[in-house]
């Protein structure tokens, strides 16, 4: 059969297992658009508003579904708009594969109509940057393609598409299907001494991460954690990948880390590392772990061999897969229950926390959702002061998920919602955004509206950019300089968009706004009154200017 470059991609892409595309149209992809008219129900593609929103959709449903998440836009801006997802897919180590049009291979080299050089752009933001310069190799590079996405550290990969390359016509047959791929295992011996380390230890910490866990993965690292009584801490935004209500379970590493878990790294032995990224913000700007060799005896597991020692020299490093790793463990029997149980009461101590100075408090709001949300609950957002809710003031259990960027891009919240009611249409996902964050990719309601997936998102409305407040007014007490925003009516924006909207003006309201919200068919905003005092759950704004105005005058 003879076919274009279009529709060979887009058949390649089926036979490998793709079900969902998000994008923008562009002229430079034509082919492949035609292409997709023929395939609805095999291979959707959800019409986004915004590249942007557009790469950040792909890269929460590669995170979510474990299935390379599929992108496609134009050339140029559209490229350069879909560069924040490839970066969140990145750091957040997910599988994701953006199609990237591209001027005519005859035009190539003379700063053509939006012409950009893909490799050179992408090369340190994706996994992989590849360009097709052969409609009959097409096949070969998007199997590639689909393999790097999940191989080893997931990641995103970018494929560009000269237009003649999909538009030349060809008789190379389609793949027949995607390779099968198996983590590899770890050594016999290799396990026997990370248990024999574990077991010689005073201190043990198990510290997790990664999205690329099987549920029966999860399963057996569980067992193994709660059968040595090994206290469990998760690298920043992935607490979903273990049950937050196992008693050894102790918190995240992340963004404003709580006390117990910075002194539970650094107080350490012994670290059993598996599928972490040791990135800034799990080692506390890189300051719990000395670089490049730890005081603490690290166990370092991970798939892809450029992980270990990449920053820190572990006394032990595992090639091996999370899974794989975790289904050869066995229990290790030591002395450490005092440690292991002094952790998990701060960590439960952790919920609790002075009621807001604010009309709408997110303390007892908080409190509320946990007691409520269903457990296969769907929690996302972005970044931002409002982070703190979702990311430490919920327990996620087995079937709760969190879509969070280890990127710690605004505007991220909304998109990842969309996309995972794309994937989970029947499970309820729940959306926090501040009011800057919104803002960043709120007319991506429109996508939600036409795909018909439609989050419940709660606005958390204090009129200003709040984690660059609080930094200001630590650094430059009383000097407020662009970081107060005036709003919209956001209840009226989401309405024009189809969704049920309602201001939530006191805490008192809230539980029947949300009932309501649960109820609609068409989705729901829910724009939260929140006083800009309300910063943080244990300080206020006025409190953080006191106290940078006192050290000024002390210093003075």
């Amino acid at each position: 059969m003879v076919r274009n470059g279009g529709r060979l991609l887009v058949e390649c892409l089926i036979a490998l297992g793709a079900t969902k595309s998000f994008g923008v149209p562009g002229e430079s992809y034509l082919a492949v658009l035609n292409a997709l008219h023929d395939t609805a129900g095999r291979l959707d593609y959800v019409l986004c508003r915004n590249e942007g929103g557009a790469s950040f959709m792909a890269s929460a449903y590669g995170k979510l579904t474990g299935s390379p998440g599929i992108c496609f836009v134009t050339r140029g801006p559209g490229a350069t708009n879909a560069a924040i997802g490839v970066h969140t897919a990145m750091q957040d180590s997910c599988p994701m594969i953006l199609f990237v049009g591209q001027v005519g291979t005859d035009m190539k080299g003379r700063e053509a109509f939006q012409e950009l050089d893909y490799r050179a752009v992408f090369g340190t933001l994706a996994k992989w940057a590849v360009e097709i310069d052969d409609v009959a190799r097409l096949p070969e590079i998007i199997a590639r393609a689909w393999t790097t996405a999940l191989a080893g550290r997931p990641g995103p990969v970018v494929v560009a598409l000269p237009e003649d390359m999909l538009s030349t016509v060809t008789d190379v047959a389609p793949l027949d299907g995607p390779a099968t791929l198996f983590e590899p295992a770890p050594a016999g011996e290799a396990v026997a001494a990370a248990r024999a380390a574990l077991a010689q230890a005073q201190r043990p910490l198990l510290l997790i991460g990664g999205a690329n866990w099987s549920a029966q993965g999860r399963a057996a690292l569980q067992a193994f954690a709660e059968g040595s009584d090994i206290p469990v801490v998760a690298a920043f935004r992935y607490q979903d990948q273990f049950d937050n209500h196992s008693p050894v379970f102790v918190g995240e590493a992340g963004v404003g880390m709580a006390p117990h878990v910075k002194a539970l790294i650094r107080e350490a032995d012994v670290i059993l590392a598996v599928n972490v990224r040791f990135g800034e913000m799990t080692t506390d700007g890189y300051t719990l772990l000395s670089v490049p060799a730890p005081r603490q005896r690290l166990i370092h597991v991970h798939a892809s061999d450029r992980e270990i020692g990449k920053v820190y020299v572990p006394a032990l490093g595992i090639v091996a897969g999370p899974n794989a790793f975790a289904g050869a463990l066995a229990p290790v029997v030591g002395k450490w229950g005092d440690w292991r149980r002094t952790a998990r009461a701060a960590y439960e101590a952790s919920f609790e926390a002075p009621a807001q100075p604010s009309p709408v408090d997110m303390v007892a709001v908080s409190a509320w959702l946990r007691d409520t949300l269903p457990d296969d609950v769907i929690l996302t957002n972005g970044a931002g002061n409002f982070t703190v809710w979702p990311n430490k003031f919920f327990r996620f259990g087995r079937r709760a998920r969190l879509l969070a960027p280890q990127s710690g891009a605004m505007g991220y919240g909304l998109p990842a919602a969309i996309a995972a009611k794309v994937a989970f249409p029947g499970r309820t996902v729940v959306c926090f955004a501040g009011d800057g964050d919104f803002q960043m990719n709120c007319q991506e309601l429109g996508t939600a509206m036409q795909a018909g997936a439609q989050p419940i998102v709660l606005v958390l409305n204090n009129g200003v950019y709040g984690t660059i407040r609080a930094h200001q007014e630590r650094a430059y007490p009383a000097r407020v300089s662009g970081t107060t925003l005036e709003n919209p009516d956001f209840v009226g924006l989401a309405r024009a968009y189809g969704f049920h909207a309602e201001h939530v003006r006191s805490t008192a309201d809230f539980a029947d706004a949300f009932g309501r919200a649960l109820a609609s068919p068409t989705g729901a905003v829910l724009e939260l009154a929140i006083s800009a005092e309300a910063l943080t759950p244990r300080q206020t704004l006025s409190q953080m200017r006191d106290a940078a105005l006192a050290s000024q005058k002390a210093h003075a």
